[in-house]
């Protein structure tokens, strides 16, 4: 069983890793930003909750959020792992990580940071935002607030694992393929 977190900043490629990373270690891929985005457009009471928050580009609430992943790992009781996309993002949602994954007699394996400059993120979600859709890729405000959500509340979790020997830094600046392969070095030696 293999457990991987995937950090980055909004825009360094976590989703596009994930779907070649999800294929070539059979692991099941969760994303909260994907799963808070269904629920939006499917109106659901979460999706209108998570959007008072993801509008304002705010962090959706820990026990919203905790709940919400409790529940798809779940769903998948055959899996060979997961891969944590956009979670955890706080230390108190690494440590109901870490007690939910106990509970079922597993815990992270390995968290992998992608890392990439602000200004080249910036130009990015830009970009993507205009194919999108997405509100919170087509206003730079709205993108830096992120970043600076992101500094605040969730740089702090890189300690939090290297203190237990399982955080790892990798080049997220590349062709996708060049950063597969950066991914793969790490994962296939742990």
């Amino acid at each position: 069983m293999i457990n991987i977190v995937l950090f980055g900043k909004p825009g360094a490629g976590k989703g596009t890793q994930a779907e070649f990373l999800k294929g070539k270690y059979n692991l099941t891929h969760l994303s909260t930003g994907d799963i808070f985005r269904f629920n939006i457009k499917n109106d659901t009471d979460l999706g209108r909750l998570a959007k008072t928050y993801m509008d304002k580009g705010d962090l959706v609430p820990d026990e919203v959020t905790i709940q919400m992943l409790q529940s798809e790992v779940d769903k998948n009781p055959d899996s060979d792992g997961f891969l944590f996309d956009g979670f955890p993002r706080t230390i108190s949602q690494a440590e109901a990580l870490d007690v939910f994954l106990e509970s079922k007699s597993q815990s992270i394996t390995a968290t992998i940071a992608l890392e990439a400059d602000d200004e080249i993120l910036v130009k990015r979600l830009l970009e993507r935002g205009k194919t999108s859709g997405r509100p919170d890729d087509q206003d730079e405000e709205k993108i830096r607030n992120r970043y600076q959500e992101y500094n605040e509340k969730t740089a702090p979790l890189m300690n939090y694992y290297k203190e237990q020997n399982k955080f790892y830094a990798v080049d997220g600046i590349g062709s996708i393929a060049e950063i597969t392969e950066r991914l793969s070095t790490v994962i296939d030696n742990l």
